[in-house]
């Protein structure tokens, strides 16, 4: 048996790609073929949403063609809008509108970027005072002794000069919940010793086989 072999020809590139040789006769910029794929967006540089809006409107930004001036060192009553802003520019401040609806809207001349200042410093005074406000935990027993009353009340006293709650129980174990009266008249004891710096926000209750009483710091005097 004879077989006959014939030579074939091909491009290899052509085979491989599926696609048309593109040369320099034949290449066209405006053809979608021939432009290379979009580069994926970087999420860093993706736009973002839309901007959180400015507390207040202030200065130019004020829409109203009247407004109400109060405050320090100015004269109150219903300016035009721009009487209003002529007045925070000879005070060097800025007019800033702090009630909105209202009619005429309610403008306050002040320095905004201290006014800010100063508020977010306060949010941050009171975040922190709430955080560091903890409430502390006395335990006491039926028959505990009067050194370690005393010894447990003064602790109980620098937590409420620090500005934490107290909160004490007695617990009971056993038959001693029988003499659960003894639990409410050592908690009243603790109260009355501690009445300078604490004041009681309910009286002695009993929950379970514990009895609880709770202190909260007084204010301090100005």
């Amino acid at each position: 048996m004879f077989f006959l072999h014939l030579p074939i020809y091909f491009n290899l590139n052509q085979t491989r790609l599926n696609k048309p040789i593109i040369t320099t006769s034949n290449f066209n910029p405006g053809n979608s073929a021939n432009r290379p794929a979009p580069r994926p967006i970087n999420s860093r540089f993706a736009p973002r949403g839309p901007r959180k809006e400015a507390e207040h409107k202030i200065n130019e930004f004020i829409r109203a063609p009247q407004v109400r001036l109060v405050g320090e060192n100015v004269t109150t009553g219903v300016f035009s809008l721009s009487e209003a802003l002529a007045i925070a520019r000879e005070q060097e401040s800025d007019l800033v509108e702090i009630s909105p609806n209202a009619d005429p809207p309610v403008c306050k001349i002040i320095d905004y970027n201290k006014f800010l200042y100063e508020k977010k410093k306060k949010e941050k005074e009171m975040k922190a005072a709430s955080k560091s406000a903890q409430m502390k935990e006395i335990r006491f027993t039926p028959n505990t002794d009067d050194h370690d009353f005393d010894f447990k009340t003064k602790h109980a006293e620098n937590f409420l000069k620090e500005g934490h709650k107290v909160r004490a129980y007695v617990q009971f174990k056993g038959r001693a919940i029988n003499y659960s009266d003894r639990g409410q008249v050592l908690l009243l004891k603790f109260a009355q010793k501690l009445e300078e710096c604490g004041i009681p926000e309910q009286m002695p209750k009993l929950e379970g086989k514990k009895m609880f009483i709770t202190l909260a710091p007084k204010a301090k005097k100005k």
